[in-house]
């Protein structure tokens, strides 16, 4: 079934591409008024015949292909109720209606016997047409990937559509510009050759434009479909991109040779320049057409593969490149900065080779500095990679895992390991992903004590080791965590948790995020009481601000919203379910120098740890410092919220 589906849709994009590629190069010819150029406007209309029949054959096909697929049985293809379902109840039913309904009207220009006789007819017709090729080649973006796209698919789906569009402009004319070609380029198709050389220099000027959007266009779909080199060069769908643009690569060169060479010689001397330069450049069209059309056959292959980013990417190398690991490292990062200005000099000794005569000196200049670029700027940025080192958790950086990985580290790993976890969440250590610690956990470190625990705990297991490995290093960087928000302080990711209060509805710390800025309080009674009573008072200032307070006692009991006391009355949410896992991972954090029994944590709209204040026990410090830094973050610039998987 994937074979069919892949030829299916190779057909119907295929059939499509060629024929709106046909009615703009039609456009940009004009109208033929020579019998060998009419013969071949001929030809190029029963070719969109074809081309419209297929496509119209092909997305049945389509149909009842990814009828079978969404059934999960192969007899759904040729079920009317399921083909229904389908059509009703799914995007792709939507978009296929439209489609179709597209090329069925397209079918009826081209098949129907239609007057056009005057120049202005004929242009309409023409122009008909090929809107109506590209409309229906341009909403299938709407039933692929980028439809699907967020927080914008809409504007994703534009720009693949746009990206479609451009593709068929250039690669879906060459057909029938190669057929032109030939039949100029022979003796008796002379009186079309004046027609042949206008049609290519309009052409290849489509062509450069059509070359600048797609590369524009394939950037942005390529960020959000794959969204960087671990997913490019480590999950099917980049490998397949990675082979889209090593053909991309060949069918540029020769549009670029054919620009700069064979089209200025088409208007040379017929016999000894013109009709062999016009063979020639039919020769490479021709090429050019048949690496677009296996191009086409990956695009078809990358529609059914789920994206790069979402997919865990498996990493193929033994080494990557970490500006992290270049922190330990004496002079590593005046290294890494000279290599980069030694790049950038190679670059601007191309650009002026590119300008001036001296061009081989400005290569070779360029190829010294780049040698020496990375020499200097490589090495100290090299660190050993695993296949899992890109790979994400599939266990939420949550306060019940790292509780749970707090738990198994103490049954497996202190033994060996200190109990704190401090020399295993060190800057060595630190700058390595949870993915390679996964690995390690796994695998073991081989010429190390190290074991790999991968026969005895499970993955989810080894997860909830690693997130309370990096929750422990975090903790670390948050030894200079104080009472005042620094905005140049590298930011602290905060452990999301659940919590509820009483028989209430559970609720998380991710709900709050983008919305409000949170004061995390965990306290312990008698000691605390004197300040949660300050708190509450100014709750309704607190909330004014933007804030939301969640306070959680240390040593939980059942009646500990009654042992706070009626007066003054308490509005935010004292937690009674999940304390325990809030306080042993949140405990992490407490202090660098102890264990308080009362502290806050003040927490931004985007999830991080921003500032932590330690009131001494039993004492009511006044509340306009913390309204100060709740106004400091007020005033911050938003940026995007951070990601779902929060350790790296």
């Amino acid at each position: 079934m994937t074979a069919l589906a892949l030829l299916v849709r190779w057909a119907h994009l295929a059939s499509s591409v060629v024929l709106a590629g046909t009615f703009v190069l039609l456009l940009l010819a004009g109208r033929a008024a020579r019998p060998t150029a009419q013969r071949w406007e001929r030809d190029a209309l029963a070719l969109a015949r074809i081309c419209v029949l297929a496509a119209l054959v092909a997305g049945l096909g389509a149909l009842a292909v990814q009828t079978a697929l969404l059934e999960g049985r192969a007899q759904a293809a040729l079920d009317p109720q399921a083909i229904g379902r389908v059509l009703g109840a799914t995007r792709f039913g939507s978009v296929w209606i439209v489609r179709q309904g597209l090329l069925a009207l397209l079918a009826a220009f081209l098949l129907l016997p239609v007057s056009a006789v005057s120049g202005a007819d004929h242009m309409a017709l023409r122009l008909h047409c090929a809107l109506l090729g590209v409309l229906a080649l341009g909403v299938t973006s709407w039933a692929g990937h980028a439809g699907a796209v967020e927080p914008a698919p809409l504007l994703a789906a534009h720009v693949d559509g746009l990206h479609l569009v451009a593709v068929a402009a250039w690669i879906g004319g060459l057909l029938p510009l190669a057929r032109l070609l030939g039949m100029a380029g022979r003796a008796e198709g002379a009186d079309a050759r004046p027609f042949a050389v206008l049609a290519a220099r309009r052409f290849s000027a489509l062509a450069l434009a059509c070359v600048i959007v797609i590369v524009a266009t394939g950037a942005w779909n390529a960020w959000n479909q794959v969204g960087g080199i671990p997913a490019l060069v480590g999950t099917p769908y980049g490998r397949l991109l990675i082979l889209k643009l090593a053909l991309l690569g060949p069918i540029l060169l020769l549009a670029a040779i054919n620009r700069r060479r064979l089209i200025p010689a088409l208007a040379g001397d017929a016999e000894t320049v013109g009709r062999p330069a016009m063979l020639r450049l039919r020769a490479s069209v021709r090429i050019e057409m048949l690496l677009a059309l296996a191009m086409l056959a990956l695009v078809a292959w990358m529609a059914v593969t789920p994206p790069g980013r979402h997919v865990q990417p498996t990493w193929p190398f033994a080494v990557r490149l970490s500006w992290e690991a270049t922190a330990s490292l004496p002079g590593a990062r005046l290294r890494v900065l000279i290599g980069g200005l030694l790049l950038l000099l190679g670059g601007l000794a191309v650009a002026a080779g590119m300008l001036g005569a001296r061009r081989r000196a400005a290569l070779a200049t360029a190829a010294g500095a780049v040698t020496f670029a990375a020499i200097a700027a490589v090495p100290p940025l090299v660190v050993d990679a695993y296949p899992t080192t890109y790979r994400g958790s599939s266990v939420p950086y949550h306060a019940l895992s790292i509780a749970t990985g707090a738990d198994l580290y103490a049954r497996a790993c202190v033994s060996c390991h200190e109990a704190r976890a401090h020399d295993v969440t060190g800057a060595n250590v630190a700058r390595h992903t949870a993915g390679d610690l996964f690995w390690w956990l796994t695998h073991g470190i081989p010429g190390t004590r190290m074991p790999g625990f991968g026969a005895r705990l499970s993955e989810e297991a080894r997860w909830d080791l690693v997130n309370f490995l990096r929750a422990s290093s975090a903790a670390e960087q948050a030894g200079t965590l104080g009472p005042v928000v620094d905005p140049s302080r590298a930011r602290i990711v905060a452990p999301d948790f659940s919590y509820a209060v009483g028989p209430s509805p559970a609720h998380s710390l991710r709900e709050l995020r983008g919305r409000r800025l949170v004061l995390l309080v965990l306290f312990t009674l008698p000691e605390s009481r004197p300040r949660i009573a300050q708190i509450a008072r100014a709750y309704e200032a607190l909330v004014v601000m933007g804030a939301e307070v969640i306070a959680v006692p240390m040593r939980p009991t059942r009646d500990i919203i009654k042992r706070l006391g009626a007066d003054p009355r308490i509005f935010f949410p004292v937690v009674t379910e999940g304390a325990p896992e809030i306080v042993r991972t949140y405990g992490l954090f407490r202090s660098a120098d102890g264990r308080p029994p009362h502290v806050e944590f003040l927490i931004d709209r985007e999830g991080y740890l921003r500032a932590r204040l330690t009131p001494a026990p039993g004492s009511t410090p006044g509340l306009s410092p913390l309204l100060a830094e709740l106004q400091r973050l007020n005033e911050e610039p938003q940026t995007a919220a951070p990601p779902d998987e929060h350790v790296h």
